[in-house]
């Protein structure tokens, strides 16, 4: 029986080490607000200006964006409307290269050393543990990614909450994963259930 839960015991550990890894996210509200009376959303529509735009992201990564958004916003009560919302939902999306700084420390080998002592008559042997010898720095490119979701109170038109999450991503073009990773981010942080 011991066996059989020392074999389980990985498995949280597992669980809280994968939870724990992900993009920070970085929530700005006006305090003044009282975000209780907020209870239904509509997105802002584009308005066909930029199309030209290299950072214009197409018509499948908009999609997976608002369901994603969609779906932790519904997680915390909200509704979607098109009629007469309380808040109006926009999004914004750079991707961008960047530069990552590795400092990886350097020890050197471990090594024994033979020493004959002759008042003994015998050889000693002495173990050297490994030192720190210092840093071995490297830069490597990157893509990063960056959501940022604004909700503008559509009585008032001024925006009471913006947050975003940064992450480092594949290609231009973000995939499904990554947005679901960056928008449950940047949700978690809100805590838009307790409003």
């Amino acid at each position: 029986m011991k066996n059989y839960w020392s074999r389980w015991m990985f498995v949280p550990a597992l669980i809280f080490l994968f939870s724990s890894c992900g993009p920070s996210a970085h929530i700005e509200k006006d305090k003044s607000v009282d975000f209780s009376r907020y209870k239904t959303f509509a997105w802002v529509d584009k308005d066909g200006e930029g199309r030209k735009d290299r950072n214009n992201r197409n018509d499948i990564t908009e999609s997976n964006i608002r369901t994603a958004v969609n779906k932790q916003l519904q997680k915390a009560g909200f509704e979607e409307t098109k009629r007469r919302p309380d808040i109006l939902l926009s999004y914004d999306l750079l991707v961008e290269r960047s530069t990552v700084q590795n400092n990886d420390p350097v020890y050197s080998q471990p090594f024994t050393r033979a020493f004959y002592s002759p008042y003994y008559r015998r050889y000693f042997f002495v173990n050297y543990p490994s030192q720190f010898i210092g840093y071995d720095r490297s830069e490597r490119s990157i893509k990063e990614g960056t959501v940022t979701i604004s909700m503008i109170d559509a009585r008032s038109g001024k925006t009471v909450w913006q947050g975003w999450a940064t992450d480092e991503v594949s290609s231009r073009n973000l995939t499904s994963k990554e947005i679901d990773a960056v928008v449950r981010s940047i949700f978690k942080k809100a805590d838009l259930a307790k409003r």
